[in-house]
């Protein structure tokens, strides 16, 4: 069941001239991605709706985001490749591309806070290499702690799982403790930098005894969504997520952008610095798509009761 709100497309970027990178043969650009499968599909589908034909006018390079450790190999493989432009999808993919090159366009999505984390002089101004879509906008935190209140009656202790490596998860953590502390709610924070802590973290959220989780974004979150659903669930623990990757694996509700759009978004940079946009003049854009996503089959399964009102506003409701 799909119902939408809070949609408005993205403006248009201008364009800036800006000397074209050497070409891959026959006259196709490159382009280099780093990020999750999905992302690149995602992006691919972008492409395609503004007319690119692989093969015929590009080539893409893909390097995954994981493991994260070997995320400097891989953006330096890819500018080994000399591209035209690299598409870095989530903040620490987008750090390693930053790190590997000063001077290739770098388009990134998924990063919640650009010009704290060094990417971008300023939104408007990027100033450097780098331009492309923020998932930044702190009113969104307070948003999903009401959100938390609404099917989880009397919530005063809050657990936050953040994985302190990822750049992204400073400001989303700074954001969710402001949010908590202003309505007055004990604060948990555990940790995962990898796959293999997350059940150590499940078996110290155990201990605490949280009414509810706030999984931050990262990448190592979004793609072991579908374990941290199962262990949310086995130790029952409603969570809220920033992304509908963790209610489609089972987890309870999300709220936040929409990747998947941002993604597809991000062919529209590459296009503009294709025809020769400088980064450094393209603002970075920041969500104006939001999704609701709730699974009422893990709803019931925890004993919740999730408001009529809530289902109606929900963009998405897995049965």
């Amino acid at each position: 069941m799909r119902r939408r709100e809070f949609i408005t497309l993205l403006g248009g970027a201008a364009a800036w001239p800006l000397a074209a990178h050497a070409r891959a043969p026959n006259g196709m650009a490159r382009i280099g991605f780093l990020g999750l499968e999905r992302r690149l599909e995602k992006f691919r589908q972008g492409l395609r709706a503004l007319g690119y034909v692989e093969g015929r006018d590009i080539v893409i390079e893909y390097r995954p985001s994981d493991p994260a450790d070997r995320l400097p190999g891989f953006a330096a493989e890819l500018v080994a490749l000399n591209p035209d432009v690299i598409v870095a999808a989530g903040s620490l993919a987008v750090r390693a591309a930053q790190q590997a090159t000063r001077t290739i366009p770098i388009v990134m999505t998924g990063s919640s806070d650009p010009v704290g984390t060094g990417f971008a002089a300023s939104l408007a101004r990027p100033g450097g290499n780098i331009t492309g879509l923020s998932l930044q906008s702190p009113e969104l935190s307070g948003k999903r702690l009401e959100l938390l209140k609404t099917i989880v009656k009397d919530l005063s202790h809050l657990a936050i799982l953040s994985n302190p490596d990822d750049p992204a998860v400073v400001f989303s953590l700074r954001e969710t403790e402001k949010a908590a502390r202003a309505s007055g709610m004990e604060i948990s924070v555990v940790e995962a930098r990898t796959g293999d802590d997350l059940d150590r973290a499940f078996a110290l959220i155990a201990k605490i005894r949280p009414q509810a989780l706030v999984v931050l974004p990262a990448s190592l979150m979004t793609k072991h969504a579908a374990r941290v659903a199962e262990l949310a669930l086995s130790f029952r623990t409603p969570t809220i997520s920033y992304f509908k990757e963790f209610p489609e694996a089972g987890g309870l509700i999300s709220y936040g952008p929409s990747l998947d759009y941002s993604s597809r978004r991000a062919a529209v940079f590459v296009d503009e610095i294709l025809k020769g946009a400088k980064p450094a003049d393209l603002p970075v854009q920041q969500p104006t798509k939001f999704e609701l996503v709730i699974n009422l089959k893990t709803a019931k399964a925890l004993g919740l009761e999730v408001t009529p009102m809530l289902l109606t506003v929900a963009d998405e409701v897995i049965e």
